[in-house]
């Protein structure tokens, strides 16, 4: 394995309606298009990209991160279609593809309407279907993650404080201080997350209602890779697929890592990097 840095390159790659910031880790091995979660970016794999032959390819999905200002649509389908595009700007005619909670959905999304593109398929915790617990409808569930990109932050430390309360992160490292730094835009003392609330909340729509991941899901083939965290979102004992029995692929459980953990955490990392090689 060839030594890989840290910190990736960040390359713009041409989509519809402007520009894709992507990632990259450098590699001599099968490229890995590596797809992050609902409010995430491409440092969500800060941890998992170096302990894989590479390279790997990460973009920030249009309303997030480096890409947060680029326009709808957005849904499953559009990010499975950029993804593409990141891999055609790239020259990659194949790759294995790897997908986080929402990334999941796109990854399968991506498998299902591009087979030639996927050398193999990852799913971690996220591309199988979820159910809203009784009682609680979209905008309710939503609301938290909606809240959270309407604050505004006086400092780097400040934001890095609320994000060390977080009980998922009580292991702080730096891997996700650096994910949580790269989410900031703006000035002090108005500093905000890069995520745009339109695409969170159409995206959070299509993964529970859509047509194209539910499709997607149904045509997996049942020995695709899932890799499912033992704890919830907010480290919770309930993990956000609370019975492994109903996703009905080839489910791992991460002993010790929740939703972010699993990728964010050393022991989630290395069970993530292994199922790449």
């Amino acid at each position: 394995m060839t030594a890989t840095p840290a910190t990736p390159a960040v390359s713009r790659i041409s989509v519809p309606g402007g520009e894709l910031a992507v990632g990259r880790w450098p590699g001599d091995s099968l490229p890995v298009l590596a797809i992050h979660g609902i409010t995430a970016s491409h440092l969500a794999w800060g941890m998992v990209a170096p302990l894989v032959a590479g390279p790997v390819i990460a973009p920030d999905l249009r309303g997030r991160g480096g890409s947060g200002s680029l326009p709808g649509p957005y849904g499953m389908a559009t990010h499975a279609a950029d993804c593409v595009a990141v891999l055609d700007g790239l020259g990659i005619e194949q790759a294995i593809v790897v997908g986080h909670s929402m990334g999941g959905f796109v990854a399968s999304v991506l498998a299902h309407r591009y087979p030639s593109r996927v050398a193999r398929l990852v799913l971690v915790d996220g591309g199988a279907p979820l159910t809203l617990p009784e009682g609680v409808d979209i905008e309710t569930a939503l609301g938290p993650a909606v809240a959270r990109l309407e604050m505004r932050f006086g400092s780097v430390a400040e934001y890095r404080d609320f994000w060390r309360e977080h009980p998922s992160f009580a292991e702080w490292n730096p891997a996700i201080e650096s994910y949580v730094d790269y989410d900031l835009t703006g000035a002090a003392p108005r500093l905000r997350s890069k995520v745009n609330g339109d695409a969170v909340r159409t995206d959070f729509i299509d993964l529970h209602k859509g047509d194209d991941p539910r499709e997607a899901y149904e045509a997996l083939a049942s020995d695709t890779v899932f890799l499912r965290a033992e704890r919830g979102m907010f480290n919770q004992p309930e993990a956000l697929y609370p019975d492994p029995a109903t996703i009905g692929l080839a489910v791992t459980t991460v002993p010790g890592t929740n939703h972010y953990t699993i990728l964010l955490g050393e022991d989630g990392a290395r069970a993530v990097a292994a199922a790449l090689f």
